[in-house]
């Protein structure tokens, strides 16, 4: 009979000791606390006021287009 354990064991304490990436899941990680935060408050105070903004802009658009057109 064949014992798998050794290999498994050193694939393992291989995997585990691996850090290659580490430092970019590390990253990503700080960047997502920063922002998530930060897109929150956007979308809660923020949102309504560039709403508003666009489609204040939007309609003074439409009124310069009607007034180009003559109407």
């Amino acid at each position: 009979m064949i014992s798998t354990a050794p290999s498994l064991r050193k694939l393992l304490q291989r995997i585990h000791h691996d850090e290659k990436g580490g430092v970019s899941i590390e990253t990503i990680l700080i960047i997502a606390a920063i922002a998530i935060p930060i897109l929150i408050f956007i979308i809660k105070f923020g949102w309504p006021r560039i709403k508003t903004w666009f489609n204040q802009g939007m309609q003074e658009l439409e009124g310069g287009m009607d007034d180009a057109k003559g109407v």
